[in-house]
């Protein structure tokens, strides 16, 4: 009796990702069919099956399954998009990167944070809250978004290396206003501490273990696992991220490094045989579609409708100053000083219309609701609605976007396109 009430819960368990997969399979049909980003779709499939429409599926948001999805399906999908980042072209553009990762973070948190105040007439603090937990991007939407759009180098590998540098900054805010809410106090130097520590240790963490691994699939002396390269691939995420955060480091911040660290094999002179290359690239891409749909699927299914039924009105109010004027701001004011990378216009305004929301705000405003803070049912409500409407507007647009501005590279085309400056 005994075994067989073990059999059924097994299959009852197996059933549930079978159900997501399976939507999600016949939701990046209808993104083929009706061009739509696939993200999108997925995202509109887990709230129809979710507990809000047809309640067909039900992952508990703190469940360690639902954790282990959003967590490793962000860090792949972030070392995905490491390996396209190429070392030479990230060189041209870093003070803008590091600028918008930082500087555009706390321009977006409180600027955020003041018209969040006078619009839901609460204090401060908690408004500085819902900024900070939207003002960083998220890779995990950014990423699908650009393997879909072939558009110029920097500028791709510029709006995903920010969000690879941003959530660090975002999280560290967050936390220290957690922090101040519940106790009161605030030190800038422990802060500022924890800050480095989460960026320093990211780094080195995601070079320590993207060297390693990267010389383990080499064709060199040093390649025993050449054979195992896509095997090794997913292990050295969950390397990377478990070694950064058991080092207080930022563990998405480390697994973007990894990826880019693997993804410049040539410039190590490493260098894996075109067989296992090939697989591991196959499999890559099989693990990122599976945790894409996975995620936006549970992204989906946690679409907080009671809290955003009371404010929907407040939150789109703020979503469209962050989208309508504060991107724009922070983009001008951390892109101008750049001189050395000689930003031409279009590429400056498409950065200001690409900056999605998805993963890392979701998970964050769930650690507000569990820690049932003040005001954490508008937190939770301004955060679902820059999410849906950051992916139902500016990802579906953001090829149209690119082709208005002459940013799309032509296929079989090393070109870059014509500035913008010099369009009739």
């Amino acid at each position: 009796m005994k075994e067989g009430f073990i059999v059924a819960e097994t299959a009852t368990s197996l059933m549930v990702p079978a159900l997501i997969l399976f939507v999600g399979v016949i939701a990046s049909k209808i993104s083929g069919i009706i061009k739509m980003p696939d993200i999108v779709i997925y995202l509109f499939a887990g709230i129809l099956i979710g507990p809000a429409v047809f309640n067909l599926v039900n992952v508990d948001t703190h469940s360690g399954a639902n954790q282990f999805i959003l967590t490793f399906g962000a860090a792949f999908i972030l070392y995905d998009g490491g390996r396209e980042i190429k070392l030479k072209v990230l060189n041209e553009v870093k003070w803008t990167v590091a600028l918008l990762a930082s500087v555009g973070v706390f321009i977006s948190a409180i600027v955020i944070g003041f018209i969040a105040m006078k619009v839901f007439k609460i204090d401060f603090i908690y408004a500085l809250l819902i900024g900070s937990v939207i003002a960083s991007t998220d890779p995990a939407a950014l990423v699908p978004v650009f393997s879909k759009i072939r558009i110029v180098e920097r500028v791709k590998q510029t709006v995903i290396s920010e969000s690879a540098f941003n959530d660090a900054v975002g999280a560290i805010l967050v936390f220290t206003i957690i922090t101040i809410i519940q106790s009161g106090k605030f030190s800038l130097e422990e802060n500022a501490i924890s800050l480095i520590k989460m960026i320093v240790f990211g780094v080195i963490s995601g070079t320590l273990v993207g060297f390693i691994f990267s010389l383990s699939v080499s064709d060199g002396k040093f390649g025993l696992f050449t054979e195992f390269a896509p095997i090794i691939s997913i292990l050295a995420v969950m390397s990377s991220y478990s070694l950064a955060e058991a080092l207080q480091g930022s563990g998405y911040m480390s697994t973007f490094v990894t990826g880019l660290i693997c993804g410049n094999k040539k410039m190590l002179k490493l260098w894996v045989p075109t067989v296992d290359f090939e697989v591991q690239k196959n499999v890559r891409d099989t693990v990122t579609a599976i945790m894409k749909i996975a995620i936006f699927i549970l992204l989906g299914m946690h679409v907080d409708f009671k809290s955003l039924s009371l404010y929907w009105k407040e939150s789109l109010l703020i979503v469209f100053a962050l989208v309508f004027v504060v991107r724009p701001l922070s983009v001008l004011i951390c892109t101008l000083p750049d001189r050395k990378a000689k930003w031409q216009k279009n590429e400056i305004l498409f950065m200001m219309w690409v900056r999605e929301t998805g993963v890392i705000p979701a998970a964050l405003s769930g650690l507000i609701v569990s820690l049932k803070l003040p005001h954490a049912n508008v937190v939770s409500s301004v955060v679902f609605m820059t999410i849906i409407f950051t992916l139902l507007f500016q990802a579906t647009t953001a090829s149209f976007v690119a082709r208005k501005l002459n940013l799309i590279v032509p296929e079989n085309s090393e070109e870059r396109p014509i500035p913008f400056s010099e369009l009739k």
